[in-house]
């Protein structure tokens, strides 16, 4: 923290001033991060935050650094950087989003141990939620990372969930939850023409590619697999 003092002190700005200002982009991180079912914070909206009575231009940079230092001493949150990835393919007609890489955004997650994590704060009623959000994800990882959207409709077709449902019991509308996935980038699309015209691909965004969510989803996946195998095993010797 003294580093942070020490550039803050090269800046005309109060220390009351300067706490004023992490505490705003502290808790707009933490209600919109609520409001907006985890989707990233862009920087463009945390720098107005700063900018809009200050005209420094390492301000915000600044501000953002020490809010993530309260967000974790705090609130034991860690506030990651987000940098959106082009796309991996070399279409040239891509659907608009495509055609630029986003500014950078922030999440934030959750510091406390998974085990204590499950028992004291995970909600049972958004367990779903996290459950389709894993099945996605290891669908498109077994995929190589990408696949089709006609593909990936076709794996969740065989764990019950159709594209048409809309009232679905727990998630709703599917097209919208998975669409979901990618406002939280979980996931990213990418719209390629080709020959047969217009093909929509789904590939794993910033989130889903984090150590700490592929590891999980890759060891799930063995374990599956070893179950399967020693099933069968089990099967044939009776």
């Amino acid at each position: 923290m003294a580093s942070y003092n020490e550039d803050f002190s090269k800046i005309d700005i109060s220390e009351e001033e300067k706490d004023k200002l992490v505490a705003e982009v502290v808790r707009y991180m933490l209600f919109k991060t609520h409001q907006s079912s985890g989707c990233p914070v862009k920087r463009e909206e945390l720098s107005q935050l700063v900018t809009k009575n200050y005209r420094q231009w390492n301000l915000p940079s600044l501000v953002i650094k020490e809010a993530g230092e309260k967000l974790s001493s705090i609130f034991g949150y860690e506030m990651k950087e987000l940098q959106r990835s082009r796309p991996s393919s070399t279409g040239q007609n891509r659907s608009s989003q495509q055609n630029f890489v986003e500014a950078k955004s922030y999440i934030i997650v959750s510091q406390i141990p998974t085990d204590v994590y499950k028992k004291y704060i995970e909600d049972a009623d958004s367990s779903h939620i996290t459950g389709f959000t894993f099945a996605v994800i290891g669908i498109v990882l077994l995929a190589g990372g990408k696949i089709p959207e006609e593909n990936l409709w076709h794996h969740l077709k065989r764990l019950g969930l159709h594209e048409s449902e809309e009232r679905h019991p727990v998630l709703g509308n599917l097209k919208q939850a998975l669409e979901t996935l990618v406002q939280q980038r979980y996931l990213q699309k990418d719209k390629l023409s080709g020959p047969e015209g217009n093909t929509l691909f789904y590939e794993l965004a910033e989130r889903s590619l984090h150590q700490s969510v592929t590891e999980r989803v890759k060891e799930y996946i063995s374990k599956m697999v070893n179950k399967d195998i020693i099933t069968s095993v089990e099967l044939a010797d009776d």
